[in-house]
């Protein structure tokens, strides 16, 4: 269930406990207001927490290289293999 699912699940909730006045006999329509509220509630709490913990920053892979690399000249005399 996604955020949409919660907030849909605490709006229905709301409309039954807070605007309706039925009297059905065997259910209590207030408490099951109350109880889609609260499952609304827990589940906009977690997929909060799922969606922060999925949003890590994961650096590049590859390195910025900033200008070019030094170029070195060997001539097998001053690399130490011709002392």
């Amino acid at each position: 269930m996604g955020l949409g699912g919660c907030i849909i699940l605490i709006a229905v909730g709301a409309i039954l406990t807070f605007a309706t006045d039925w009297d059905m006999q065997g259910v209590n329509v207030n408490l099951v207001g109350v109880i889609f509220m609260i499952v609304g509630l827990i589940g906009v709490t977690t997929f909060s927490s799922i969606y922060r913990r999925r949003r890590v920053v994961v650096p590049p892979a590859t390195p910025v290289v900033d200008g070019q690399a030094p170029h070195h000249h060997r001539d097998g005399h001053t690399d130490g293999y011709g002392l």
